[in-house]
């Protein structure tokens, strides 16, 4: 078993703020220290663009040049959203055993060790509308809880699971470390900002991360 955080993309043809990859609309961006500079900027894209609202007043004005409006949601708004999650792929078979779906997040990665300390579950958007549980000493993946009894269903050890989380948790600090070096070179006035609002979507704040 593979398991990769992924950000879910869409094609974005007539963005010029920064350079960015070609990619086809609703696919999937893996997230890991291998990313090329195009491929970042594309995540800080997508990243971006999933937070793109209008912040409450208390989060000041927004800025009216281009770069500091698309900007403005993801370095004030309290709460962020990456549109994704962890993928889980049969190696053996490649085959997707857990595809994060409409409406899971990436900020919400770290309910995958509530499920494994027992402490709760996992969701992983719709459809199907996936779910995972920690039954005993085993997780218990389901690709369709609201598909009934007819519902195919994975189980795993936990300590396999909680070592693929673990690689995953790693694979997320790796693009955060690219990412704050991409920053400085693509996004110098915002670097550190932007860095520090990347961090609190996946949810590293608390996890240090090498100095770029």
């Amino acid at each position: 078993m593979v398991m990769q955080p992924v950000l879910e993309i869409f094609a974005a043809d007539d963005f010029a703020l920064w350079p960015i990859g070609e990619h086809e609309s609703y696919g999937y961006l893996v997230l890991d220290g291998d990313l090329t500079p195009a491929e970042v900027g594309t995540a800080v894209m997508r990243i971006a663009n999933c937070n793109d609202f209008e912040p409450e007043e208390e989060h000041g004005p927004c800025p009216t040049d281009p770069l500091g409006t698309f900007l403005h949601g993801l370095l004030t708004m309290p709460d962020l959203f990456a549109a994704g999650g962890f993928r889980v792929t049969d190696s053996a078979t490649d085959t997707v055993v857990v595809q994060p779906g409409c409406c899971n997040g990436l900020e919400t990665w770290r309910d995958w060790l509530d499920m494994l300390d027992g402490t709760g579950g996992c969701y992983f958007g719709h459809d199907p509308s996936s779910m995972g549980e920690r039954v005993g000493d085993i997780v218990r993946l389901t690709l369709d809880a609201d598909g009934g009894n007819d519902s195919p269903v994975i189980e795993l050890p936990v300590d396999q699971v909680r070592t693929l989380v673990t690689g995953a948790q790693r694979d997320l600090q790796d693009f955060l470390s690219l990412a704050g070096s991409w920053a400085e070179q693509h996004l110098s006035a915002h670097a550190t900002a932007v860095t520090a609002a990347l961090a609190r979507v996946l949810d590293l704040e608390h996890t240090p991360w090498p100095a770029s």
